[in-house]
């Protein structure tokens, strides 16, 4: 196919990336700044064309993202979210992307991108490589037609979204429905995602509460979303603690940066059984609430409401998140099972960012895989979502917190 040709630059701001990356940078730069660390790019489903076409435009991409500087409006953007510390803006003033961090180029006919280097310095390159591989690999089909389509079926979101409003029973539950946008990663294309974010600003205000895009929450003047992802606990399997203790101490060093802030833990790097038997009282008192990642997400929310209930602790004052493939019909479903028992948030992605009808969204991903010159692993509760580059260390891994192959 022949290289795209619409559109400018996928990144022309290093605030278009989620907010999380900017918490556990932060995080990671107060509390292990000399980590090392190695992220791997893959493509877990079969794309329309050989992925390999896109080498050339993903590092020219790639070289503009390296140019990009933090604006003083944008830091002062930064520094106005409380949880931030000032040492941490004075860091991203002088803070430039360096492209010797990272490898791009054909592996026949796979996409092979490898950001190897110092964390603090490469753990940003994550959500822009996405983003800018997905635009790169949109822009190569009927632009619109896929435009036409998505917006009928943004229309038809919003018209469900707008009878759920006026549904006697979403109103009369104990705590409201809200869902906020978690689809920079996989979006169609930047303009798209800004008008997806514009339309259910206007549309669905008392359901849409915000999103994990700090540039357009920015300028749309949405609320920022994000607290942590997996590779933040990942990163704990390489420092000087047991293993068995890599989520304590995860969980322990995210209370002492943020002090009551940004209280929504991650359940499933080991999954929810094995991370359950390290959320005790203690931190199921100090977090406000679980983000479900893999794995059913209504026997999950059960699981979390049981242990919630044998610590004693009244779980409608707790907060559980729900981002796996969700789209509006499945948040709903959520909301009407548990919506009088703890307050909810449905965080969706590719059902809003990425819908057009007209190509299968890609499934890809770039996740740590070594730290501090080891191996480290996430054991979903969904099969296939597993990743680890070691089969010695994921089975290990596995013994050490009991947990099933999958």
């Amino acid at each position: 196919m022949p290289e795209s040709t619409a559109g400018g630059a996928v990144i022309t701001s290093l605030l278009d990336t989620d907010l999380y990356k900017f918490t556990m940078w932060q995080a990671m730069l107060h509390r292990h700044p000399e980590n090392q660390a190695e992220y791997r790019f893959l493509c877990r489903n079969r794309p329309a064309f050989a992925l390999a076409e896109l080498a050339g435009e993903v590092e020219r991409e790639l070289d503009a993202v390296c140019a990009l500087r933090f604006s003083e409006d944008e830091l002062a953007y930064l520094a106005g979210l409380r949880f931030m510390k000032s040492d941490f803006i004075d860091f991203l003033r002088i803070f430039q992307y360096q492209r010797r961090f990272l490898e791009v180029g054909a592996d026949g006919d796979d996409l092979h991108i490898v950001a190897r280097g110092p964390q603090v310095h490469i753990m940003g390159f994550e959500i822009l490589v996405l983003a800018i591989v997905n635009e790169l690999y949109c822009r190569r089909f009927d632009q619109q037609a896929a435009l036409a389509e998505g917006r009928r079926r943004l229309d038809t979101k919003v018209l469900r979204l707008r009878a759920a409003q006026a549904d006697p029973q979403v109103r009369a539950r104990r705590h409201p429905f809200e869902f906020f946008d978690f689809g920079l990663r996989r979006r169609y294309s930047a303009a798209w995602q800004r008008e997806v974010l514009s339309t259910l600003k206007n549309a669905v205000p008392d359901f849409f509460k915000g999103t994990s895009n700090v540039l357009l929450a920015r300028e749309l003047g949405l609320v920022p979303i994000g607290t942590m992802a997996h590779e933040y606990l990942q990163s704990y399997q390489a420092q000087k603690v047991r293993l068995r203790d890599f989520q304590k101490a995860a969980l322990e060093d995210w209370v002492q940066e943020y002090r009551g802030d940004l209280g929504i833990a991650l359940t499933d790097v080991v999954g929810m059984d094995a991370f359950l038997r390290d959320f005790d009282l203690y931190f199921a008192k100090l977090f406000d609430g679980l983000r479900h990642d893999s794995g059913d997400p209504f026997d999950w929310g059960e699981k979390a409401l049981a242990h919630y209930a044998r610590l004693r602790i009244d779980a409608r004052n707790k907060r559980l998140v729900f981002s796996d493939g969700l789209n509006v019909e499945r948040a709903l479903a959520l909301h009407a099972h548990f919506g009088d028992r703890v307050n909810t948030g449905f965080g969706i992605g590719t059902h809003l960012t990425n819908d057009m009808g007209t190509v299968t969204p890609l499934n890809i991903v770039m996740k740590l895989v070594h730290c501090n010159g080891q191996p480290v692993a996430k054991l979903s509760d969904t099969p296939g979502k597993t990743m680890s580059v070691d089969n010695t260390f994921l089975t290990y891994l596995r013994q050490v917190f009991d947990a099933p192959a999958g």
